[in-house]
């Protein structure tokens, strides 16, 4: 797929990509996504038998690092992970807290730059997550994965996305073999049941949910597997002559979408104008969710009224000499910067910088906010920077 053209001729061959899988088509550009005032109610009682095996995986889960689940196939070298953690801290622009398991992580070795800023939403924590696992050894991988919470407890959707998912995904036999996409496609199902069955002793995700946006890198066979719901995108950076261009890795799933809209009303939802720059869903005769999304973890009475879907897009793809680095970037990026920008910021930087590359890119999706909106808001804003080529 070449990216020498405009960013008109990497949509189109996106949809062509994409055809025959979503029949998806171009849509207007869609702002933020916020929800309505939450509202009373329940979601579908959970089968007993179903909700007490949830609550011992969760159990079991928790009692363990995903360092710890990595199955025998991938040992014979280091292993370590570094991800977000939540923090009280509601200063804007403010770097969330981190936390490293296994051995030590150096960004500079790595090739891989991070930023995670909160944004100006004075009521609200930092409902952004991220997460890396580095493999090395005789079979190396990485898995990469950005989240971004939303309504009242989004911060907690997303991190209990971020601590699980992954776990669920490296103790899984299926992980790093040629059903890799199939198992990605289960175990996103399974989060959305652990979440519900969290929910059960919390009540915390009935309005409240998380984009998430994955991809597990087959160093040895120089493959990536992208699976996503919601609109955090995945960026390829594809070099052509002496620049480079972005390829558009997922697709933001909005209602107005054909194939998400017929999902939507068929599954007993509606999909509103809301009047100002979006589409959103509704369950029948109500007012709530009101998302600008139609896939998403969490958010449990839109998925049990409205036909919101947790089923991941999954793509595989075999990385080219010219495929150089991957970016993976919540909304806050994206809602002013085009995948062509992004990959132009951060292609100016060598490998071993790729951290100030992250920085600088996070910043200027800050200081576009700040310029559109006036300096009224400001999303969270993740990027996530990786060099593809390791040595």
């Amino acid at each position: 797929m070449g990216v020498c053209g405009s960013s008109a001729e990497l949509d189109e061959q996106m949809r062509k990509q994409w055809a025959g899988q979503s029949n998806w088509s171009a849509v207007p550009v869609q702002r933020r996504r916020l929800s309505v005032s939450a509202v009373e109610g329940d979601y579908a009682d959970m089968d007993a038998n179903e909700l007490e095996e949830d609550r011992g995986l969760i159990k079991l889960l928790d009692a363990k690092t995903v360092v710890d689940l990595l199955e025998s196939g991938c040992t014979g070298g280091r292993k370590m992970s570094i991800s977000s953690t939540t923090d009280r801290n509601k200063t804007p622009f403010s770097s969330k807290a981190m936390k490293e398991i296994g051995g030590k992580f150096d960004p500079a070795v790595a090739s891989i730059g991070y930023s995670c800023r909160k944004g100006l939403k004075p009521e609200r924590l930092n409902q952004d997550s991220w997460f890396v696992l580095r493999v090395e050894g005789e079979r190396p991988c990485s898995i990469y994965a950005v989240f971004d919470g939303h309504g009242q407890n989004g911060h907690e959707v997303s991190n209990f996305v971020k601590e699980n998912l992954p776990k669920l995904i490296v103790k899984d036999p299926r992980f790093m073999t040629d059903q890799t996409d199939e198992m990605l496609v289960d175990c996103f199902k399974k989060m959305q049941r652990l979440i519900a069955s969290s929910d059960r002793m919390k009540n915390s995700a009935r309005l409240s949910g998380t984009t998430c946006t994955l991809a597990i890198h087959d160093i040895q066979k120089d493959k990536i597997t992208v699976a996503h719901v919601a609109d955090s995108r995945a960026v390829l950076s594809k070099r052509c002559g002496q620049k480079c261009g972005g390829v558009q890795l997922t697709r933001d799933h909005k209602p107005v979408l054909p194939d998400e809209r017929k999902r939507i009303e068929s599954g007993g939802g509606r999909v509103v104008f809301d009047g100002y720059e979006n589409h959103r869903v509704y369950a029948k005769d109500s007012r709530f969710p009101g998302l600008n999304m139609s896939r998403c973890l969490g958010d449990l009475m839109g998925h049990s009224e409205c036909g919101l879907s947790c089923e991941p897009e999954v793509m595989v793809r075999e990385l080219s000499a010219e495929d150089v680095a991957l970016l993976i970037c919540s909304d806050g990026v994206w809602e002013f910067i085009s995948p062509d920008e992004a990959v132009g910021i951060v292609s100016t930087y060598r490998p071993d910088q790729a951290m100030m590359a992250a920085e600088t890119l996070a910043k200027e999706a800050w200081d576009r906010w700040i310029q559109e909106e006036g300096g009224s808001v400001v999303d969270d804003i993740t990027v996530l920077f990786v060099h593809l080529k390791q040595k």
